[in-house]
């Protein structure tokens, strides 16, 4: 297939050629897997061609016009970064590559030919693994103390996701909307539909899951898959806000439980919201995936 105007909708028929395409260039951006182009699907309305062996992927960013993702695979992505950036400049009037790595940008970019923009707001907090199972030291102690303080209070079941399982998962993500009033948040509600299809489609799209439950009911629950050979990304980590310590539970018993293989977890960005960038910053980061954006 070559791509001309032969971009189309992301469907879970596709994972087998989006894997291929990741395995041969292992992504380190937290936006570069099957499972959260397709869980978000209904916000970015991702399309897709492959253009002389590199996978291209456009997308709606925000109700604004179209943009990209940096081209992926063994292909020649400088190529292939020309030939969308003339896309979109033909269909949208400028050009827009967004999510681009500090890697991509030294290797791929003219950047004569770009305004590059850093993206604060995406980057990537990438942390030790052994740190976030560990809580080591005196930066990580408060952390450790509301695990343990948590283990302590409460009587509770962690379990690993299976289908079995899926619609308890579902009930905790619904009662978590009605506490935050979802329907009247517009990111919240797209999140909670990005949630949903990743959790209906489990057995499809295979990434691993954990949950905390008290009393029979699931309270906590973490999504998440490697991202490349060293890395693990979290897509979805969610807990009753009321129980103190849950969250650092959950974060804790998910990395313990799964990723114990992994040398970093990638917990993905803060989207510019003070209260996440705080949480993120308070587990001490190893280090940033630094990302630009590139108009044309």
């Amino acid at each position: 297939m070559s791509a001309t105007d032969d971009f189309k909708p992301i469907e879970l028929q596709d994972k087998a050629i989006f894997d291929d395409f990741l395995t041969q260039d292992p992504p380190e951006t937290s936006e570069l897997t099957f499972t959260n182009l397709f869980m978000w699907r209904y916000r970015y309305r991702p399309l897709w061609s492959i253009r002389d062996n590199a996978l291209l992927i456009i997308f709606h960013e925000y109700g604004q016009a179209l943009s990209a993702l940096p081209p992926i695979g063994k292909g020649d992505k400088s190529d292939a970064l020309d030939f969308v950036t003339r896309y979109l400049k033909s269909h949208c009037g400028e050009a827009r590559i967004s999510r681009v790595s500090n890697n991509f940008l030294e290797h791929h970019v003219d950047k004569t030919l770009y305004r590059i923009v850093g993206d604060r707001d995406n980057s990537d907090y990438v942390y030790l693994a052994e740190n976030l199972i560990a809580l080591p030291g005196n930066k990580l102690h408060r952390k450790k103390n509301l695990v343990n303080q948590f283990i302590k209070k409460h009587r509770f079941e962690y379990r690993n996701l299976t289908h079995d399982l899926v619609q308890s998962f579902l009930g905790l993500q619904e009662n978590w909307c009605e506490l935050r009033n979802c329907a009247a948040d517009k990111d919240l509600a797209e999140e909670n539909q990005a949630v949903y299809e990743a959790l209906i489609n489990y057995d499809s799209l295979r990434f691993q899951g954990g949950a905390i439950l008290i009393e029979g009911k699931v309270a906590a629950f973490s999504l998440g898959e490697m991202l490349n050979q060293s890395t693990a990304v979290i897509h979805i980590e969610k807990a009753d806000p009321s129980i103190t310590g849950l969250y650092a539970a959950i974060n804790n018993l998910f990395c313990r439980e799964a990723w114990t293989d992994a040398k970093y977890i990638n917990r993905e960005q803060d989207l510019g919201l003070e209260n996440l960038r705080k949480a993120k910053e308070s587990y001490h980061p190893d280090h940033m995936v630094q990302k630009h954006t590139l108009f044309a």
